[in-house]
């Protein structure tokens, strides 16, 4: 999945695309920072993608973009990713241009 949304981002001429393999290397990777936008699942190992956008909400990443990217369909979880701090939410499977028409209003600073 990773690489397939790399593939999409990349092929809209992106500068740098940046990989964390759970939520915890992702934690570990903000202070490096910033990002122009985080993508994250709920479901990963270590630390949720909720718990990640809690975490970060809190910290200095207060206004970086964050899209999750997950098969959790319920609008129950729609609802408490957006509550905890998403900006887009987007249900797999999904298209390549799905993704783009979320996150790039999100780079332009325009919101989705």
């Amino acid at each position: 999945m990773r690489a397939y949304v790399r593939a999409a981002l990349e092929s809209t001429g992106s500068r740098e695309v940046v990989e964390a393999s759970s939520g915890l290397e992702a934690l570990r990777m903000l202070p490096r920072g910033p990002y122009n936008l985080v993508i994250t699942d709920i479901n990963m190992p270590d630390l949720s993608g909720l718990e990640l956008i809690s975490m970060m909400r809190r910290a200095q990443h207060k206004t970086t973009p964050i899209v999750i990217i997950t098969t959790e369909g319920r609008e129950t979880d729609r609802e408490r990713a957006l509550k905890l701090g998403a900006n887009a939410y987007l249900t797999k499977p999904f298209r390549p241009e799905e993704l783009l028409e979320v996150v790039g209003p999100l780079l332009a600073g325009q919101g989705v």
